[in-house]
């Protein structure tokens, strides 16, 4: 009876070292678990059996079984290493699968796994020794199961490293080619190319999202479907990355269009446009490293549509500027390129615009060798309309004059002329004046225009005689005219708002006051001298604040 013992004894131990040279002499995990379940099917005389490893989130996996349908695996119950050991789950799976044995899986490092074992042929069951016998084949094998497991965990990694490798790869490959293009259309292909490429998608859409409003850079979704889905393109909405299982309430209609991950592609933590992938070709789910992936790449894509808005916008704002430029030469080109000299008058004037184009105007017209006609206008507003209503009275004035009417039914056609012209509620202050050289006489209208100053002896008097401003309405109440005789050393200074409103850095008005009082101080010199010293000025109190206003202002001084 020893002697049987003995040899039994014997025979397990060569077993066991042929078990321990075969699962030991390759690292592959499928081979390994095989070789555990076969093993104990030969001793154990058991044709059914599984392996189950704990993941990563400590939740048992089948990995490797014989004797189970596809569909009893798949009934497999749910267990961690913190309850298997009292979950009825897993006695109910064993159960109803006649498995009669589990015996943990274990290692240095702790709990691998468990090995279930079907009953026997013989309907024999399990005793000591057999226990024992599994135990001992475990502990041989628990090893080359932790190896093997090492070795796929590596293998991941090397997968994963190569994989982020060639995306870097891929990444700096695009960003040399973003960096190149500044056409919306190529950028937009450049990016569906890259991630057709890395992601292996037939499904997509670019999606530039800027002041609310949805633009298709790229689509290959159905766009009615997209439509609905973007009810709005509020950014506040596309903050973060959304995959699948996050395209619920609000995104529902995200997920009924087919789409599976939405990538927003921002610039300074703005989001500026959205990355829309379908399922994939090969049916796997986007993994971290694929999501950091379309971010990467959206982030270089976004910057360069970004480039290529402001390199469009730059384009065009210099032809804008090239234009404004033509149409202020043009203008100044309005303005008297010369002042008529007379023997009992000095004439200086000055014009700047707030912007390229302005509205302030200025005339001088040479009626015959002893008349003069001189006159000044604000159009309301500024820029390209004003200037282009301020042509038209150029151009009124020009014909009038050829008319040779009294001023004040020249005004009042003037106004009839203006009132037909003009829309939306733009009007025109205007002063013009008649000077003859022989008399010394002023004949003058204003139609609403800042009083022209008439200094005399150190007092100011205000030509305000005239009417209404022109545009408003067409002459119902005839313009008046008033003529004066004028004397030696007489100042007239007209000037349009700018400088009396004109603004420094604390937002305090140069004013009509200012203006009256340096009108008196200066009225001594001459017509050039009063008009450098007002301009000098107004640039000091203005110093370091922006022109709000154009500015034009006319001296006429009396010899």
């Amino acid at each position: 009876m020893q002697q049987t013992d003995n040899i039994a004894a014997l025979r397990n131990f060569s077993a066991l070292v042929d078990f321990s040279n075969l699962i030991n002499s390759t690292l592959d995990l499928h081979f390994t678990l095989n070789n555990i379940l076969l093993t104990c099917f030969g001793k154990f005389h058991t044709t059914k059996g599984l392996i189950a490893l704990l993941n990563e989130e400590k939740v048992f996996i089948v990995k490797t079984s014989k004797g189970f349908s596809n569909e009893a695996l798949k009934t497999f119950p749910h267990i961690t290493s913190d309850n298997y050991d009292s979950s009825e789950n897993l006695a109910d799976f064993m159960a109803t699968n006649k498995l009669q044995i589990y015996q943990e899986i274990k290692s240095t490092e702790g709990l691998k796994g468990l090995i279930l074992l079907g009953t026997r042929l013989t309907n024999k069951i399990y005793d000591e020794e057999d226990i024992s016998f599994l135990r001992t084949i475990i502990n041989v094998g628990a090893t080359a199961v932790e190896n093997s497991i090492a070795v796929e965990r590596l293998k991941k990694v090397n997968r994963d490293l190569d994989s982020k490798v060639n995306q870097l790869s891929s990444l700096f490959d695009l960003s040399k080619e973003f960096g190149g293009v500044l056409q919306e259309e190529k950028i937009s292909k450049l990016l569906v190319y890259s991630l057709i490429g890395q992601m292996l998608v037939s499904k997509y859409a670019i999606v530039s999202c800027s002041g609310g409003n949805v633009k298709f850079l790229e689509n290959r979704f159905d766009e009615q479907n997209l439509r609905i889905a973007f009810k709005n393109c509020d950014a506040d909405n596309f903050i973060d990355v959304l995959v699948s299982a996050e395209l619920i309430g609000a995104f529902m209609p995200f997920a009924e269009a087919g789409v599976e991950l939405i990538v927003p592609m921002k610039i300074n933590n703005e989001t500026k446009g959205l990355i829309l992938l379908g399922k994939r070709k090969s049916e796997l789910g986007y993994s971290k490293s694929d999501v950091e992936f379309v971010a990467s790449v959206g982030s270089l894509a976004i910057i360069s549509l970004e480039n290529a808005r402001l390199f469009k916008e730059t384009l065009e704002k210099q032809r804008l500027e090239k234009d404004l430029e033509t149409a202020r030469n043009i203008q100044n080109n309005l303005l008297p390129k010369s002042i008529p000299k007379f023997s009992n008058f000095e004439i200086a004037a000055f014009n700047k615009s707030a912007k390229m184009v302005g509205g302030d105007y200025y005339d001088i017209v040479k009626l015959d060798n002893n008349q003069l006609l001189f006159a000044i206008a604000d159009v309301s507003g500024k820029g390209v309309p004003a200037a282009l209503l301020m042509a038209n009275i150029q151009a009124f004035l020009k014909s009038i004059c050829k008319m040779k009417l009294p001023l004040s039914e020249a005004t009042n056609l003037l106004n009839d002329l203006v009132a037909e012209n003009t829309t939306n509620g733009s009007f025109i202050t205007f002063f013009w004046g008649v000077i003859d050289n022989e008399k010394r006489e002023l004949t003058y209208t204003n139609a609403g225009h800042n009083p022209p100053l008439l200094i005399r002896n150190g007092q100011i008097t205000k030509l305000k005689k005239g009417g209404m401003i022109l545009g408003v309405l067409p002459t119902m109440i005839p313009y008046l005219s008033e003529e004066i005789q004028l004397e030696s050393n007489d100042a007239l200074v007209l000037f349009t708002d700018g400088i009396t409103e004109a603004m420094n850095k604390k937002w305090e008005e140069f004013s009509d006051e200012r203006l009256e009082t340096l009108s008196i101080e200066l009225s001594g010199f001459d017509a050039a001298k009063i008009l450098n010293e007002i301009k000098m000025n107004v640039d000091n109190f203005t110093h370091g604040a922006e022109q709000s206003d154009d500015i034009t202002c006319l001296v006429i001084k009396v010899k």
